[in-house]
């Protein structure tokens, strides 16, 4: 019996189209005999029975004909909406006056009542567009029923397509329940036969009566602070999230149920610019001889992927761990690009192959992001954070100078200022060396300094997300601990905007939008997983690590901070020059670290950066010298 169904459904199906036209020829037929019904009251004389007769083929013919040219048989029935029966009002009057010349002509009868046409007319729209509206209505009443439950967030225009492809897509199955919108003239409204259920406020209410099985946020516009108060009114619910995508990824402005995904941490955090001036890059980098070291690491490995968009001559990619060179270089091969692409396996502590390498390949810009970073590491490995972050710093710049490299950019940290870890200090070196460098050669020398990037290579959203699957504890190491976040092709965009409008011997410091409290955001991340932080996962404190610090900062005490030219980087000047013994205090602490003297490295760098102790209270004030960091 199921076989016989399916096999008529098939055939229907098939021949959908020709039973189309049937049915709206047989309505043509049945709306003409009604007017005529109606006209006179339900008893028509003989005379206007042999008119009906007479005219009823050309009738039909000129609907037909009309209908065929103004589309009227291709429309998907299912889709039908108001532009829809503006077309078929339009062609059902179009073919109306075509059928009337015929009627009043020697080819029609001597009386036909005028007022037929009127009625005909009217009573096919009527039947035309109520089989169609039918069509659609079954359509979303056969999906009012099984699917997810989905609450929405917002009740604007965003929300009203998604609510209008929930009621007609069958391949993406959601029954919205409703609305929550914090604009009190929306309450009580209805879109698409959907309320607006209440506020922020009445979301326990809501949950509790109408049980959605998942929230949707449909708010593409919003900013990242209104995303996490939205996450954080969820809290007490173990629901999961949903949202769409952000309006500046929505390339034609349109929003459909496939583009619905889980919200992520990306979402909560403060985001780049839209709408950047790419001329400045192409003007930068197309056609040069670019170098990137670090190239296999989290930054290096975007401004590679970055740098490849704007068409270089030549890629040159530094790196001495032949893993990661090898999965960029195949990353960018797979784009076939039209440049020279060269990896080179080598360690920027090796000043022969620093050397030999920038005198084979004559790089003209160089960005210079390898380096140790791990703030833990490095405090068990002082020697190899000068070797690595000072020392290959030192060599890379003055090669530069000595091969005629235009432009030289080195990647830093905020943990360079005011540093209390070894990291931080190897790096605070590392910009006091291009500094001094960039007194000293035509070569154009400057640092652009960043916070933590979302993602990158053993941080700490990557180590939550592996503890929130193993079901816990997540660890933080304090309760008050506050760190800068930027997703990482957005702080490398930045990153080439500054160095296309870099002086020499200037800083750039990329806002990073306000920082995260990291119990915050191990919240979110536990919320975010539809589990409940402190019931389904507990959170536990372990303290401050070696060398960390409570919060970071992007601005030293002696630094001052004035506009870029881009929107999003500022240009940091300092107060007190490059020391003047730092070439011979070089010296000394790159032959201490490389005679492996721990002792002797950790004493020169707090004389070099006054390394001092981690902080535990939480600055007066951030980037722009505003109070936007909590007090404690």
């Amino acid at each position: 019996m199921r076989n016989i169904a399916s096999r008529a459904r098939d055939l229907i199906l098939r021949v959908r189209h020709a039973l189309a036209i049937v049915l709206q020829v047989m309505l043509v037929v049945v709306s003409n005999r009604i007017a005529f019904q109606l006209r006179f009251d339900g008893d028509v004389p003989a005379w206007a029975l042999v008119a009906f007769w007479q005219m009823l083929p050309w009738l039909v013919a000129i609907r037909a004909l009309t209908f065929f040219p103004l589309g009227l048989y291709e429309g998907l029935w299912r889709y039908t909406s108001f532009y829809d029966l503006q077309s078929l009002a339009g062609a059902v009057t179009a073919s109306s006056l075509v059928f009337y010349l015929a009627a009043i002509s020697p080819l029609g009868p001597p009386t036909y009542p005028r007022s037929i046409f009127i009625m005909d007319a009217g009573v096919l729209v009527l039947l035309l567009g109520g089989v169609r509206m039918a069509r659609r209505l079954y359509a979303e009443f056969s999906l009012s029923r099984p699917g997810k439950r989905v609450l929405i967030y917002g009740a604007g225009d965003v929300a009203e397509m998604v609510v209008r492809d929930m009621r007609t897509s069958r391949q993406y199955h959601y029954y919205p329940v409703g609305f929550v919108d914090d604009d009190p003239k929306k309450l009580g409204r209805r879109i698409h036969g959907v309320a607006v259920l209440g506020a922020r406020r009445d979301v326990p209410t809501i949950l509790k009566a109408h049980r959605p099985d998942e929230v949707l946020i449909a708010i593409p516009s919003a900013e990242a602070a209104v995303v996490r108060s939205i996450v954080r009114a969820f809290e007490p619910f173990k629901i999961p999230i949903k949202t769409l995508p952000n309006l500046r990824d929505i390339i034609d402005g349109k929003v459909e149920l496939g583009q619905i995904r889980s919200l992520a941490v990306k979402d909560l955090l403060t985001r780049a610019p839209i709408g950047l001036d790419s001329r400045p890059l192409r003007q930068l980098i197309e056609g040069r001889r670019v170098m990137v070291t670090g190239a296999g690491g989290s930054i290096g490995s975007e401004l590679c992927r970055q740098i490849a968009l704007l068409k270089p001559a030549t890629l040159l990619m530094f790196e001495r761990y032949e893993n990661s060179l090898h999965e960029i270089r195949m990353q960018l091969h797979d784009t076939t690009p039209s440049f020279g692409l060269v990896a080179i396996v080598g360690d920027v502590t090796d000043e022969a192959r620093v050397a030999e390498v920038l005198h084979t390949h004559r790089p003209e810009i160089v960005f210079h992001a390898a380096a140790h970073k791990h703030v833990p590491l490095m405090e068990e490995n002082p020697c190899e954070a000068v070797k690595n972050n000072v020392r290959g710093t030192r060599l890379m710049a003055a090669a530069a100078a000595q091969n005629g490299v235009e432009r030289f950019i080195l990647i830093s940290t905020d943990k360079a200022v005011n540093p209390t870890s070894v990291m931080g200090a190897s790096k605070r070196i590392a910009e006091l060396v291009v500094q001094m460098q960039a007194s000293r050669a035509s070569t154009s020398y400057s640092v652009v300094r960043f916070g933590n990037v979302l993602g990158s290579n053993g941080s700490v959203v990557p180590r939550f997300m592996d503890q929130i699957r193993k079901g816990g504890p997540v660890t933080v190491t304090h309760p008050e601990m506050h760190r800068f976040f930027m997703l990482i092709p957005e702080a490398v965009q930045l990153v080439l905007h500054a160095a296309s409008h870099a002086e020499s011997g200037a800083t750039y410091v990329l806002d990073m939008g306000e920082p995260v409290k990291l119990l915050d955001m191990a919240r979110d991340m536990i919320r975010l997983s539809g589990l409940v932080p402190d019931v389904d996962i507990k959170i536990e404190f372990v303290g401050l690590r070696p060398g960390e610090k409570l919060f970071e900062e992007l601005i030293g005490p002696e630094e001052f901070a004035g506009p870029s030219g881009v929107d999003k980087i500022l240009c940091v000047r300092q107060e007190r020059g490059v020391p003047l013994n730092l070439a011979a205090s070089l010296d000394t602490i790159e032959r201490a670290a490389l005679q492996g003297r721990s002792d002797a490295v950790m004493e020169h760098l707090k004389d070099l950066t006054g390394l001092g102790p981690s902080n535990t209270a939480l600055p007066a004030s951030s980037l722009d010298q505003r109070s936007d960091i909590p007090a404690a």
